[in-house]
């Protein structure tokens, strides 16, 4: 049984008034809607509804068999996915988070876009995770929900259920992130029930995470906090919402860019929680200050820009000759988790354009050609071995000892100029783990790889169960980790959906009053990314 997930987010912020997300939400379902959920034929096993078995596009199998895992892992009475279930679609564990129920909110609405199950059975499933929700505890005021609950009776979890342990109850910055971007999808996507969606939403505010004061003239994100002394580990008491008594802080913040605690930040701006310069507090790389930073995994190279009043260092890593922002841990998900909503490349074609196709650039030689293993996609996940691990390809990592991409946990690391001495700066790469729900974040930058990638994982390794991809597999030895994580099904029917319906889950996602706070920030950012000769 695979220990929580803790997802690889390391650092963010910002508090402020609470403030509306829609300011006007359509009643009415538009004509544009209804085209899109008319009734489809439920599923008949596991090839899916009457269209998708009768297609050769192999993403529409994979979405059918990946919607059999979320269905068989969440509990008919509650509507909550449990964490995870076991490759043979039995025995799921006993604690959900509220990245978990905002990923199987997306999966339902993506099921029945996708014609695998019908509009009436996506929207009773998503009626009944809506309606524990509301019964759920959270954190007054913020309205936070707390990281660990019962999917089976809705209980917030205060000893963890395989071992006993005392689990002292935390509230997250980017969990809160998910659950909330669900429940704006599920506003637009089912109308009838946009008024509950809504008002879940609205209760929600980040603003009770956000430190206008985490560095001179930089407000960010902390990584979430405890409404009571979590004992062990380092805490900071303080109040960002200014209601209430004093919760307790990480005492770290979500200060990179590249990071999938990005969407509580978007978020927060669109909802007017957190002041929109918040967007340029984060750090592309760290900076290039003598050696107070020469702990991270290059020297980067860059200039510095103005945007809002915050001053920027445009870092970039260098890699097989093409220079890119970095993640802390070098995985796709940090890249390219929060792009399944945000329309980061449409509307930044200075920035994250280019960055994300870097990334997916990066993964791909780095799985074929530089380590060598056959097949890439490197993000955190179950391990083949154990229970939970965190993958990437570590020289597009900030930390210097960052995601490996192989069992071995081969370290990269070629020195820091003047700072560090090269450790390991040509390494032989062992038995590589490749995780599939890293390659589907792929498929709007080159799904020919991403097809060819998957085909092999699922023909060649084997690594395809009853529910779809294991979570993932080791390709020199072949052994996968026979389980399913709903976050990471959820991702691949987020990304299939993308996929195959031009973009839906954004178009659910994002409105006016999104696009109006959130677009001309993208749209200003410049990073120096270079994608060099192919």
């Amino acid at each position: 049984m695979p220990m929580p997930m803790q997802p690889s987010h390391r650092n963010q912020l910002d508090p402020s008034p609470k403030v509306r997300r829609r300011a006007a939400l359509a009643a009415g379902v538009t004509a544009a809607v209804l085209s899109l959920v008319v009734p489809s034929a439920a599923v008949a096993g596991p090839a899916g509804g009457p269209d998708v078995g009768k297609k050769a596009d192999p993403l529409n199998q994979y979405a059918a068999d990946t919607w059999l895992s979320l269905a068989a892992m969440t509990d008919d009475a509650t509507g909550l996915p449990a964490d995870n279930i076991e490759g043979d679609l039995t025995t799921p564990s006993e604690y959900t988070s509220p990245t978990n129920i905002g990923g199987y909110l997306w999966s339902t609405i993506a099921a029945r876009d996708l014609k695998i199950i019908d509009r009436k059975e996506a929207s009773a499933r998503l009626a009944t995770t809506l309606d524990t929700l509301e019964t759920l505890e959270v954190h007054e005021p913020s309205g936070m929900y707390y990281n660990w609950y019962s999917p089976t009776d809705g209980s917030k979890l205060t000893t963890w259920p395989d071992s006993g342990d005392v689990v002292h109850p935390f509230l997250s910055t980017v969990d809160n992130g998910w659950l909330a971007a669900a429940l704006r999808v599920v506003a637009e996507a089912e109308p009838r029930l946009a008024r509950q969606a809504d008002a879940l939403y609205d209760s929600m505010d980040f603003g009770f995470y956000h430190d206008l004061n985490a560095r001179e003239g930089v407000s960010l994100n902390r990584g979430g906090f405890w409404d009571a002394p979590p004992g062990d580990g380092c805490a900071v008491p303080d109040n960002y919402g200014d209601e209430g008594p004093d919760v307790y802080y990480t005492c770290h913040w979500y200060d990179t860019s590249v990071s999938e605690a990005r969407i509580a930040t978007y978020l927060g701006i669109a909802n007017g929680q957190i002041p929109p310069s918040a967007y340029y507090g984060t750090y592309r790389t760290m900076p290039d200050r003598g050696c107070d930073f020469g702990w991270q995994e290059q020297k980067p190279t860059g200039e510095t820009r103005e945007y809002l009043g915050v001053s920027v260092f445009e870092g970039v890593y260098s890699y097989r000759g093409m220079q890119l922002v970095p993640a802390w841990g070098g995985s796709m998900f940090e890249a390219l988790m929060p792009d399944l909503f945000v329309p980061e490349a449409d509307w930044g074609e200075r920035s994250w354009a280019p960055n994300h196709a870097a990334t997916v650039r990066a993964h791909i030689e780095h799985g074929l050609e530089e380590a060598g293993y056959g097949y890439w996609g490197f993000s955190p996940a179950s391990d083949p071995f154990a229970s939970y691990r965190e993958y990437g390809v570590e020289e597009i990592g900030i930390s210097s000892t960052g995601y490996a991409s192989d069992v071995e946990s081969t370290d990269v690391d070629k020195g820091y100029e003047g700072c560090r001495e090269a450790a390991n700066p040509e390494p032989e790469f062992g038995d590589g783990v490749v995780t599939p729900h890293a390659a589907f974040l792929a498929l709007p930058y080159d799904r020919t790889a991403v097809l060819e990638n998957l085909d092999g994982i699922k023909n060649n390794l084997g690594a395809y169960g009853p529910g779809g991809f294991y979570d993932s597999v080791a390709v020199g030895s072949g052994t996968a980790a026979e389980r399913y994580l709903s976050l990471d099904q959820s991702m691949i029917m987020g990304a299939i959906l993308n996929e195959q319906k031009k973009d839906r889950l954004k178009d659910y996602f994002v409105d006016r009053g999104f696009e109006k706070a959130v677009r001309p920030l993208v749209e200003a950012q410049i990073f120096g990314t270079n994608l060099g000769e192919n």
